[in-house]
């Protein structure tokens, strides 16, 4: 049996038929709030069940809830909030329960129930999500240059974002019947947001040895400048599947989310959406959605103590390596070598090779993956 959606109830807030119809008339009429396309995203995830319990954007209580606790005002486990900031001028005329048409480049997507505006802190945000205020992290930087106010309250979606991989874009209703069909009972989430070298297929293939299925769920959107793209990415893992995987082992699909690169927050919000997915265990990785040296390698593992009700088994899969001596990829409980026998595969190293146009050697990554990732001009978030 796949897993319970987050808060016992997969929401469903995608409109159709003559109500939206009805809603996308009388949303011309509405203020309008213009979104990126990070908070568009949100939006859709919201409104198809990806952040379930979730039914909108977050007001004050859930926010400060979230923040400090970790966890929205009724205990259930959230650590990222999410939120719509806007500019004082875009809601002058906005007071509480009145709605909100919600456009993306100013095509309307949503209807969105005002419940609450309200100011918030930054630098709190930021101390608490991130565990920093230092501007070379990603999310600090990207956190300061948001708007002033926040707007909370319930969204229902009436136009679907374009997705540019539409046959691999998969929601939380269709992977539950996928796995159901499938005779999936155990499966494990796999979060990435970059091309697959051979440490991360040993872990896919580890976790693949006591589960039913792995679900594979690139992120695709925001992400920083020198993260692969996300068309790099997809093809990537195209090759590694139809080469390296028992038919029927793996479902993967896409999920445009923005990368917030919050550690250890940030592991238990992937979880929780690949809970969503139907996913019964998730991969945690080393240092999982770290950035620089903001986080301890281990601190993602160690949280998920303080989540004894999160509802998902999180797999602690150690860190993979080469050895000459095993002559696979192995990891240090079964592999009795020493350092000088084992190389490690290094990302910082792996983009220097593909930035040079070097193939990486086949214990770094298969070559019918780094040929995918060469054939592109230049495969790198600018």
């Amino acid at each position: 049996m796949v897993s319970r959606p987050h808060g016992g109830r997969l929401v469903r807030r995608v409109v159709r038929g003559r109500r939206r119809e009805h809603l996308l008339e009388e949303a011309e009429e509405l203020p309008k709030i213009e979104v990126s396309e990070s908070l568009a995203a949100d939006v859709t995830n919201i409104c198809h069940g990806v952040y379930s319990p979730l039914e909108g954007f977050l007001i004050q209580e859930d926010y400060m809830h979230v923040l400090h606790d970790m966890r929205l005002s009724n205990d259930v486990p959230w650590t990222i909030p999410i939120v719509l900031d806007v500019d004082p001028e875009e809601v002058a005329d906005v007071k509480e329960g009145d709605d909100v048409a919600i456009t993306y480049q100013g095509r309307i997507l949503a209807i969105m129930k005002v419940e609450e505006i309200y100011g918030w802190d930054k630098k709190e945000y930021c101390q608490q999500v991130f565990k920093t205020t230092d501007p070379a992290h990603p999310g600090v930087t990207k956190t300061m240059k948001k708007k002033e106010l926040l707007i909370g309250g319930s969204v229902d979606l009436l136009n679907e974002l374009p997705e540019p991989f539409e046959k691999y874009r998969l929601w939380p209703a269709e992977t539950r019947v996928l796995f159901e069909a499938k005779g999936w009972r155990r499966v494990a989430g796999f979060q990435t947001r970059n091309v697959p070298h051979l440490g991360h297929e040993y872990v896919q293939k580890a976790a693949l040895t006591f589960v039913d299925g792995v679900f594979i769920n690139p992120l695709v959107g925001w992400k920083k400048p020198g993260d692969f793209k996300d068309e790099v990415i997809v093809r990537a893992y195209e090759a590694l599947i139809s080469h390296y995987f028992p038919r029927d082992s793996i479902v993967f699909s896409v999920l445009r989310m923005e990368m917030r690169y919050a550690g250890p927050r940030e592991a238990i919000h992937h979880a929780i959406v690949r809970k969503n997915f139907g996913c019964t265990h998730f991969i945690v990785g080393r240092d999982h959605a770290g950035v620089g040296n903001f986080y301890g390698p281990y601190e993602a593992w160690e949280i998920f103590r303080e989540f004894p009700d999160l509802g998902v088994t999180p797999l602690f899969i150690r860190e993979s390596f080469y050895c000459r001596r095993c002559v696979g990829m192995v990891n240090a409980k079964i592999c009795p070598h020493s350092d000088e026998f084992r190389i490690r595969i290094s990302g910082t190293k792996l983009r220097e090779m593909i930035k040079s146009k070097q193939k990486p050697p086949e214990y770094m990554m298969r070559p019918e993956v780094a040929e995918v990732v060469l054939s592109f001009d230049n495969p790198f978030v600018e």
